[in-house]
């Protein structure tokens, strides 16, 4: 699943509606936290999760090592304590941290297109999945973290739920992935909305895309996704 919104969504959002070519955030993006919004989302993730049938829980849970992600577990876990669900222990991976976007770190798209217009023109030219922004990574780098995570989870956790909390990059990659040998590469532009679930089920032999980018669990918030 696609951690809750973050104070980062909400400022990019904003650039997008205004136009803005100011840098919205300071700091790293692995330490933006979630919005008051993003906390609400986590905390339905929580009710959701404490819903779940005894066994369809997840057994394992994986989590990125960037704060809105695991602030979103924390949430989640708790709310779901208080519901009488007692959730599995947590476990951080550096492979599940979000798409890294090097000089370009925190720069909304128009900033790019103002003060690097050769790179926005670029990247429009090769495409979201194949574009590496200088020092940073393309969608298909961020797969083969991945895929490198997915076949030590395939052998760790025969037979098991899984829970993974990261970022939209993830969740795609993981898509592609969990296709196979073959599959068609995405474009880079699908959407994953925040706090969003991605299910697969296994039939023995491989995992099957059950549903993508489900937010019914939020349907009775107001906050944006």
């Amino acid at each position: 699943m696609r951690h809750g919104q973050s104070t980062a969504n909400v400022a990019f959002a904003e650039a997008a509606r205004t136009g803005s070519i100011d840098l919205p955030l300071a700091g790293t993006d692995a330490a933006v936290p979630l919005s008051v919004g993003g906390v609400q989302q986590a905390q339905a993730l929580g009710q959701w999760l404490a819903a779940l049938p005894p066994g369809h829980r997840p057994g394992r849970v994986v989590c990125s090592t960037y704060l809105r992600a695991r602030q979103t577990w924390s949430v989640m876990a708790e709310t779901a304590a208080a519901l009488g669900h007692v959730p599995p222990l947590l476990l951080v991976d550096e492979r599940l941290r979000d798409r890294e976007m090097g000089i370009f770190e925190l720069h909304t798209p128009e900033v790019i297109l103002d003060r690097a217009p050769q790179e926005a023109e670029r990247r429009a030219r090769v495409g979201e999945w194949a574009y590496r922004p200088p020092g940073g990574e393309s969608l298909a780098d961020v797969a083969l973290r991945v895929r490198d995570l997915f076949a030590e989870l395939n052998a760790a956790a025969v037979g098991q739920r899984v829970l993974l909390v990261a970022h939209d990059a993830v969740v795609v990659a993981l898509r592609y992935v969990i296709a196979g040998i073959g599959a068609a590469r995405p474009d880079g532009t699908t959407l994953v909305p925040n706090a969003s679930v991605s299910t697969w089920t296994g039939d023995g032999t491989r995992l099957h895309l059950a549903r993508f980018g489900d937010t019914t669990h939020l349907n009775h918030l107001e906050v944006p996704a």
